[in-house]
């Protein structure tokens, strides 16, 4: 193992323990992928985080084959289906956070209640067709689901989010779950207003410049010298 992929072990072990500290998962719900060398790097199946390892962490390849005696994620075909559809995507996590676990239960998708919803690539989050965890059925609902974006629900299951690192997938997960509780708040009051199609554009142009970057690429703000 280079320092490279202990790295990258490291890091996804410490976010399934930040899964369950932010409140986004329970026990051993949820998984976490990463794209590394030919293949990727997945949580185990059935090992408390509390427990997990760097060495726990399963190196598959893209023909879903494996080395060693610790079995991956039931997830895995997901994870991989993401990665090889995504080459924008470089980590996944999946969780069975509450608020965002209750939409999918209703099989809705998130609409544009909050312009926080352009951090997951378009103008909602999409709901995914129910399919039995770990089928192949569910790995192509999900990849559909997520054309255009970097989040999804999953009916009857849970939440996906994707992103160029685990920390911005991590985050990513839970800024679905805010807005998926938003959401919830505003049902029994009645279907809530969105923003527009033209309102979502804007934002979602505004969002591709969003974060920190050389303040000669931002409209109005100078450095001073």
């Amino acid at each position: 193992m280079n320092d490279e992929e202990l790295v990258l072990r490291t890091e996804l072990v410490e976010a399934c323990r930040s899964m369950n500290r932010l409140g986004i998962n329970k026990g051993t719900a949820g998984n976490i992928s990463v794209r590394y060398g030919d293949g990727f790097l997945i949580s185990p199946t059935g090992i408390p985080y509390d427990k997990l390892t760097p060495e726990h962490v399963v190196a598959m390849r893209w023909d879903a084959t494996f080395d060693g005696d610790v079995l991956p994620s039931s997830e895995w075909r997901f994870h991989r289906d993401i990665l090889k559809a995504r080459p924008d995507l470089n980590a996944v996590v999946h969780t069975h956070s509450t608020f965002a676990t209750t939409v999918a239960i209703l099989g809705k998708e998130i609409p544009a209640i909050h312009y926080a919803i352009a951090s997951a690539g378009g103008p909602t989050i999409r709901c995914a067709p129910y399919a039995v965890f770990g089928s192949q059925e569910l790995a192509d609902n999900v990849v559909t689901a997520l054309e255009g974006r970097r989040a999804c629900l999953m009916a009857h299951h849970g939440v996906i989010a994707a992103h160029v690192s685990i920390p911005r997938a991590l985050a990513l997960a839970v800024t679905v779950e805010e807005l998926a509780h938003q959401y919830m708040l505003c049902l029994p009051l009645g279907e809530p207003p969105v923003l527009s199609d033209a309102e979502m554009a804007e934002v979602l142009e505004k969002f591709k410049t969003y974060g920190q970057q050389s303040p000669k690429t931002i409209s109005g703000l100078h450095k001073a010298s």
